[in-house]
């Protein structure tokens, strides 16, 4: 099976396929790939046990004491509204829109976008329910975004869904972990308790490092009429 993001690259590159080169084809996916978290690989493997797969520099016992935390971590401080929650960790892309650069007639958003100095508009549609699920989650849990797309895209996008101030924070492709070709949400650098997060993601691929800490979303296109 496809995955979401390779559909929406599929689209952009559908029209006038006959009469463009395979070179054209090539270039145009690789414009539109760095826009989207696409060309997931489903079956990747997690890493090994030892192995190292945050981008923080590796903890070093220094006078034999015990390893220090990073630096720095993901998120802010919890407020003081959200002690006691579990922090829930929310994708974008299939599991609360679905977004084309094909025009959609009913388009809930269409966010224009620059992509090497063009303009591109990008018809985004909700998933129903979408409004209520967030006012709900917003109540009970510290909520975050966490999308392995580009800020360009995926800020505004959440500016026109969360009207609410649901998500605490925001965090994008830059915040993944780039591992065996897939965009990787690595929970440990969040900086909360692991066993008080939840991440809702459609991808396994996203959370291969934490998937004791997932609960899956299927797939949002043909979901919607």
């Amino acid at each position: 099976i496809n995955s979401p993001s390779s559909f929406i690259i599929s689209e952009a590159l559908t029209k006038d396929a006959g009469s463009k080169s395979s070179l054209k084809k090539q270039r145009n996916r690789s414009i539109f790939s760095t826009l989207f978290c696409c060309f997931r690989n489903y079956n990747v493997e997690p890493p090994a046990a030892n192995s190292n797969t945050s981008a923080l520099p590796p903890p070093v016992e220094e006078n034999g004491s015990p390893p220090k935390p990073p630096a720095k971590y993901l998120l802010p401080e919890m407020k003081i509204s959200d002690y006691g929650k579990k922090c829930v960790v929310i994708d974008l892309d299939e599991t609360l829109v679905h977004s084309s650069f094909k025009p959609i007639s009913n388009a809930d958003f269409i966010v224009p976008v620059e992509i090497d100095g063009i303009v591109h508009q990008v018809y985004v549609l909700k998933r129903p329910h979408v409004d209520e699920f967030l006012q709900k989650m917003g109540e009970l849990f510290e909520c975050v975004l966490f999308t392995a797309s580009l800020a360009k895209y995926a800020d505004p996008v959440a500016d026109l869904l969360d009207q609410w101030g649901v998500f605490r924070a925001r965090l994008f492709r830059e915040s993944c972990v780039f591992h065996r070709g897939n965009y990787v949400k690595d929970l440990s650098r969040l900086g909360r308790e692991l066993n008080n997060v939840i991440i809702v993601d459609n991808s396994p691929a996203s959370y291969i490092f934490h998937p004791e800490n997932a609960v899956s979303r299927i797939f949002l296109h043909h979901t919607r009429k």
